[in-house]
Protein backbone atom coordinates (compact mmCIF):
# COMPACT_ATOMS: atom_id res chain seq x y z
CA UNK A 1 0.00 0.00 0.00
CA UNK A 2 1.23 3.54 -1.03
CA UNK A 3 0.31 5.41 1.64
CA UNK A 4 1.17 9.04 0.56
CA UNK A 5 -0.95 8.20 -2.44
CA UNK A 6 -4.01 6.42 -0.53
CA UNK A 7 -4.70 9.66 1.26
CA UNK A 8 -3.99 12.02 -1.42
CA UNK A 9 -6.59 9.85 -2.95
CA UNK A 10 -8.87 9.88 -0.41
CA UNK A 11 -9.05 13.81 0.48
CA UNK A 12 -9.08 14.49 -3.17
CA UNK A 13 -12.01 11.87 -3.74
CA UNK A 14 -13.91 14.21 -0.48
CA UNK A 15 -13.81 16.74 -3.00
CA UNK A 16 -10.36 18.89 -1.76
CA UNK A 17 -8.55 20.42 -4.73
CA UNK A 18 -5.25 21.48 -3.09
CA UNK A 19 -3.89 18.28 -1.36
CA UNK A 20 -0.09 17.66 -0.07
CA UNK A 21 0.74 14.60 1.74
CA UNK A 22 4.15 13.87 3.42
CA UNK A 23 5.29 10.69 4.88
CA UNK A 24 7.71 9.67 7.65
CA UNK A 25 7.75 5.78 7.50
CA UNK A 26 10.37 5.67 10.25
CA UNK A 27 7.89 7.57 12.69
CA UNK A 28 4.70 6.74 11.73
CA UNK A 29 3.54 10.04 11.00
CA UNK A 30 1.90 11.96 7.68
CA UNK A 31 1.87 15.62 7.55
CA UNK A 32 -1.56 16.73 5.08
CA UNK A 33 -1.42 20.45 4.30
CA UNK A 34 -5.31 21.09 2.51
CA UNK A 35 -6.22 25.16 1.07
CA UNK A 36 -9.49 24.95 2.18
CA UNK A 37 -11.00 28.13 3.89
CA UNK A 38 -13.80 25.58 5.88
CA UNK A 39 -11.39 23.04 6.52
CA UNK A 40 -8.74 25.48 7.81
CA UNK A 41 -11.25 26.78 10.21
CA UNK A 42 -11.75 23.17 12.01
CA UNK A 43 -8.99 21.34 12.29
CA UNK A 44 -9.01 20.90 16.07
CA UNK A 45 -12.31 18.92 15.51
CA UNK A 46 -11.42 17.18 12.77
CA UNK A 47 -7.94 15.82 14.07
CA UNK A 48 -8.81 13.06 15.98
CA UNK A 49 -11.59 11.68 13.77
CA UNK A 50 -9.66 11.94 10.60
CA UNK A 51 -6.51 10.39 12.57
CA UNK A 52 -8.97 7.50 13.81
CA UNK A 53 -10.51 6.95 10.72
CA UNK A 54 -7.22 6.27 8.63
CA UNK A 55 -5.75 4.12 11.00
CA UNK A 56 -8.71 1.83 10.48
CA UNK A 57 -7.96 1.99 7.19
CA UNK A 58 -4.47 1.28 7.87
CA UNK A 59 -5.09 -1.65 10.34
CA UNK A 60 -7.56 -3.58 7.77
CA UNK A 61 -4.07 -3.11 5.48
CA UNK A 62 -1.83 -4.26 8.09
CA UNK A 63 -0.18 -1.02 8.50
CA UNK A 64 0.72 0.29 11.28
CA UNK A 65 -0.94 3.19 13.24
CA UNK A 66 0.12 7.00 12.34
CA UNK A 67 0.18 9.91 13.91
CA UNK A 68 -1.85 12.40 11.63
CA UNK A 69 -1.07 16.00 11.33
CA UNK A 70 -3.47 18.80 9.61
CA UNK A 71 -1.83 21.93 8.22
CA UNK A 72 0.27 21.93 11.06
CA UNK A 73 -1.45 22.47 13.21
CA UNK A 74 -0.07 19.38 15.90
CA UNK A 75 3.30 20.29 15.29
CA UNK A 76 2.38 23.70 16.70
CA UNK A 77 0.35 22.58 19.31
CA UNK A 78 3.42 19.95 20.35
CA UNK A 79 5.62 23.49 20.40
CA UNK A 80 3.53 24.88 22.68
CA UNK A 81 3.09 22.03 25.06
CA UNK A 82 6.40 22.11 25.33
CA UNK A 83 7.23 25.52 25.75
CA UNK A 84 4.36 25.13 28.67
CA UNK A 85 6.50 22.37 30.38
CA UNK A 86 9.54 24.41 30.31
CA UNK A 87 7.62 27.49 32.10
CA UNK A 88 6.26 25.10 34.48
CA UNK A 89 9.55 23.45 35.30
CA UNK A 90 11.38 26.98 35.84
CA UNK A 91 8.52 27.96 38.01
CA UNK A 92 8.41 24.47 40.14
CA UNK A 93 12.37 24.71 40.28
CA UNK A 94 12.36 28.34 41.41
CA UNK A 95 9.15 28.31 43.75
CA UNK A 96 9.63 25.06 45.33
CA UNK A 97 6.38 24.09 44.65
CA UNK A 98 3.77 21.65 42.63
CA UNK A 99 2.77 23.04 39.06
CA UNK A 100 0.00 21.75 37.97
CA UNK A 101 -0.82 22.42 34.12
CA UNK A 102 -4.28 22.39 32.24
CA UNK A 103 -5.84 19.02 31.25
CA UNK A 104 -4.53 17.54 28.38
CA UNK A 105 -5.15 14.28 26.28
CA UNK A 106 -2.74 11.10 26.60
CA UNK A 107 -0.55 12.14 24.06
CA UNK A 108 0.07 16.13 25.37
CA UNK A 109 1.12 14.55 28.50
CA UNK A 110 3.75 12.58 27.35
CA UNK A 111 5.62 15.46 25.58
CA UNK A 112 5.49 17.10 29.00
CA UNK A 113 6.80 13.85 30.34
CA UNK A 114 9.79 13.39 28.03
CA UNK A 115 10.09 16.92 28.39
CA UNK A 116 10.49 17.17 31.99
CA UNK A 117 12.41 13.02 32.49
CA UNK A 118 16.02 15.18 31.47
CA UNK A 119 15.99 17.54 34.69
CA UNK A 120 17.06 15.88 37.06
CA UNK A 121 15.19 18.30 39.81
CA UNK A 122 11.96 17.42 38.64
CA UNK A 123 9.18 15.04 38.20
CA UNK A 124 5.75 14.61 36.36
CA UNK A 125 2.68 12.66 37.63
CA UNK A 126 -0.88 12.58 35.61
CA UNK A 127 -3.49 12.55 37.65
CA UNK A 128 -7.24 13.32 37.00
CA UNK A 129 -10.06 11.23 34.91
CA UNK A 130 -11.53 11.73 31.57
CA UNK A 131 -10.62 15.00 30.02
CA UNK A 132 -10.06 16.59 33.48
CA UNK A 133 -6.71 14.34 33.35
CA UNK A 134 -3.36 16.65 33.74
CA UNK A 135 0.28 17.05 34.69
CA UNK A 136 1.92 18.01 37.51
CA UNK A 137 5.49 19.17 37.88
CA UNK A 138 7.11 18.46 41.27
CA UNK A 139 10.58 19.14 42.46
CA UNK A 140 12.30 16.11 44.01
CA UNK A 141 13.32 16.75 47.85
CA UNK A 142 17.11 16.39 48.29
Amino acid sequence: MNIKQFVKDLFVKAGFESVEVSVDENNHKISLVIDDEVFRSHIPEILQPTEYLLNLIFKKENQPPYVIDLNYYRKERERIIVELAKAGAKKAKVTKQEVVLPPMNSYERRLVHMEIASNPDLKTESVGVGRERHVVIKPIEN
